[in-house]
């Protein structure tokens, strides 16, 4: 296919008519105008799409951040005030927590700026400007290019227009490619290091309903925290520091307490992280039948174990708090996307599209009648490999066992000292008395699953015999690996303590390395090499696939699959027909939370002041029109991973939630968006401010902020319109 010709079939779309599927879609901001505005418009949106994007005044964009690298937070003061999910600051909530001052129970609001936290590693980035470089990064690159050959090529042409790309001294250049490599964009962006934590609810609250609402509706959960952006005295970044103020924001959101309504539009802005909408079908079926439920079974088995160790003591519960809650997120979205694409026909609506494809003229083409069957015959060789790569990988990250395999391993071949010695500080980390004994729990059966899951072909001789040398009882291959001196620190200092040759010869003969070492190597030689070579495979028949799809279609939008830049997604306040006789409405409200209450419980305890301003319905402005406390609420936009902590804004440009999960039943929103399903949730702004007005006794904090309450819609733009950017 002529690359030169896909592109200017790709441009040619934009400036088509469209269909647009409300809701659906994930777009790049600076194009809503061409493409979204008056869809958006349609759908009940009162400001102009240069009120969510604009170089030559503020907009939108200017109150939205990439928050920690996986997160999304948005500014809602003057003085750098930002919001987020708590589940977004779970770790750095949880790094300031001891036995002694656990914040991550408590909650914590600081009383004025001095009490605000410091996080070394923790940053924000706004985006300034997003310019197309497409021409540029492809100069050069022909259709006869080996893959090689046109990746190194197009590597030097980035590397071109990140040196000569207008920006400030202080801020930094993204290049990205989008729709399988076919276009290119660049980001101007501005990253701030000084982050300091303002105040959380309880987790009680932030993460009420824990794992088993998770991903689920009806949600009770306030999962918000607040924390504040610092600059230094000309407003720039710095890195932390006393001298450091408050930053001054080009725009922060106001607040509508107004409250929704159904069917009232909704946009979502932020950073989704990473989504695959033009599989074709043989994907979706591996996803859901065979991938994903190795995965969720690995992960089935250390989350149960974990999970009785955490209810039986509190200590334990604090050190596997954020690992139970990292591991748990995406093992429940796993089970729901699966659910979801069986449930939608995801696979027979590939099947239905290609077959549309195939009928154009583009698609008579036999290259691209090839192309397809080429795609179908990769997906079928990868098919194993991706199994014993997912498998395999799940059993490296949710065993201790493992990991202490791979720190030593690394201590013993690496050649420089800091190196050395950050390996073996993980090694020394793994032995904690308190976890060794429930990652031995776990590893028994893990190690079973593992076995009889994984392809017959990819276990190793060595794997089998020291099973059947025990019994083909995976208890007493425990203990023998458990038991040996390598579990202890004195048992690691006396190995390392030998000379090169004797230490790496105990080292390679113990229960643990015989063990690890031979699914190391089994991976390395037989697993990786091929899965990495079919996904390579893979990429470049998409990158043609997707630009075929766009010839074939001229009149369809396509957004591109996200991939951690700034997006704007919209749609509408909406309930969804969950299964037969269940419909969901689309708000929840205190009412619900108080139900679900159970004193004591891991996951639906309550703070005594939560309990108490129900008792009198104490609720202040926040309440709705009928006096009820509203929590949480979904609408049909199009969100993912990374769209956490996404600002929920209303018709008006003003701030009305966060966005901090998805429907279980669709999200397989990552693969295959369907409308009859799919649905984001979202924190009610009105809880985020009772919680920290009423309940946390921060409410000077909203004192920095502008609120909107009554018929003052008009009166509030989105952005500052009089100031003008450089």
């Amino acid at each position: 296919m002529n690359i030169r010709k896909s592109i200017l079939s790709i441009a040619f779309f934009m400036s088509a008519a469209i269909t647009l599927t409300a809701a659906e879609g994930m777009w790049i901001p600076l194009f809503l105008k061409k493409l979204n505005e008056a869809e958006m418009k349609s759908l009940g949106m009162k400001i102009d799409a240069e009120d969510i994007y604009s170089v030559n005044r503020s907009s939108l964009k200017d109150a939205v951040v990439l928050f920690g690298g996986g997160c999304t937070g948005e500014v809602v003061s003057p003085e750098g005030l930002l919001l987020t999910n708590h589940h977004c600051g779970y770790s750095v909530i949880a790094s300031h927590s001891t036995m002694e001052n656990n914040i991550l129970q408590n909650g914590f609001w600081a009383k004025n700026k001095s009490e605000e936290l410091i996080n070394p590693s923790l940053s924000v980035t706004f985006i300034k400007r997003i310019e197309e470089v497409t021409d540029a990064a492809l100069t050069g690159v022909t259709d006869d290019m080996d893959l090689k050959s046109r990746n190194e090529k197009i590597a030097q042409n980035i590397r071109a227009i990140r040196d000569t790309a207008r920006r400030e001294e202080w801020q930094n250049v993204e290049i990205k490619p989008f729709f399988k490599d076919n276009r290119y964009f660049m980001f101007i962006r501005e990253t701030y290091s000084d982050v300091r934590l303002v105040g959380c609810p309880p987790v009680s609250v932030g993460k009420y309903g824990s794992e088993t609402d998770n991903w689920v509706w009806p949600r009770h959960t306030g999962d918000f925290s607040v924390f504040r952006i610092y600059a230094d005295k000309n407003n720039r970044p710095a890195a932390p520091s006393e001298d450091n103020v408050p930053y001054r924001p080009d725009h922060f959101f106001p607040i509508s307490i107004n409250g929704i309504e159904e069917g009232d539009f909704t946009l979502v802005f932020g950073f989704p992280g990473r989504t695959d909408e033009y599989l074709p079908a043989p994907a979706l079926e591996q996803t859901a039948n065979h991938r994903n439920p190795v995965k969720v079974g690995m992960r089935d088995i250390a989350l149960k174990v974990w999970g009785e160790e955490m209810r039986a003591n509190d200590t334990t519960k604090l050190v596997y708090a954020n690992r139970y809650s990292s591991v748990a997120n995406a093992w429940k979205k796993w089970q729901g996307e699966s659910l979801g694409l069986n449930r939608t026909g995801g696979y027979d609506k590939k099947k239905r599209y290609e077959a549309d494809f195939l009928a154009t003229e583009v698609g008579k083409r036999p290259e691209n009648t090839q192309l397809l069957n080429d795609l179908y015959a990769q997906y079928e060789k990868l098919l194993p490999y991706g199994i014993a790569y997912d498998i395999t990988s799940e059993f490296s990250s949710l065993s201790d066992a493992y990991k202490l395999y791979s720190a030593i391993a690394r201590v013993l071949s690496s050649k420089d000292a800091n190196q050395i010695e950050r390996y073996k500080k993980t090694a020394y980390s793994l032995l904690d008395a308190r976890t060794l004994p429930i990652d031995r729990r776990a590893f028994v059966k893990l190690a079973d699953f593992w076995v009889k899951n994984i392809p017959s072909q990819f276990v190793p001789e060595a794997v089998s015999a020291i099973y059947k040398e025990c019994g083909e009882d995976w208890n007493k291959v425990a203990d023998k690996v458990y038991n040996h001196p390598i579990f202890t620190k004195e048992g690691i200092d006396a190995l390392l303590a030998k000379d090169a040759e004797s230490r790496k010869k105990e080292f390679a003969e113990s229960p643990l390395a015989v063990l690890f070492s031979s699914v190391n190597n089994m991976m390395i030689d037989k697993v990786v090499p091929v899965y990495n070579e079919v996904n390579t495979q893979i990429a470049f028949l998409m990158k043609r696939y997707m630009a075929a799809q766009m010839e074939a279609f001229p009149d369809k939008a396509f957004f591109p699959d996200a991939n951690l830049t700034l997006r704007a997604s919209y749609g509408q306040v909406k309930g969804m027909q969950a299964r037969d006789g269940i419909y969901y409405i689309p708000q929840t409200f205190l009412d619900g939370v108080i139900e679900k209450y159970i004193p004591g419980d891991f996951e639906y305890d309550l703070p005594a002041k939560v309990l108490e301003l129900h008792e009198k319905k104490d609720y202040g402005r926040y309440a709705d029109s009928k006096g009820r406390m509203p929590v949480c609420f979904i609408a049909t936009n199009h969100t993912t991973g990374g769209n956490s902590g996404s600002p929920a804004v209303n018709a008006y440009g003003q701030l009305i939630g966060l966005n901090f999960d998805r429907l279980w039943e669709g999200t397989m929103s990552d693969l295959n968006y369907d409308a009859s399903i799919c649905r984001n949730i979202m924190v009610d702004i009105r809880y985020v401010l009772w919680l920290i007005d009423k309940v946390g006794g921060a409410g000077y904090l909203l004192d920095e902020m502008t609120i909107i309450q009554g018929d003052e819609n008009a009166s509030k733009p989105a952005g500052k319109k009089d100031k003008k950017r450089k």
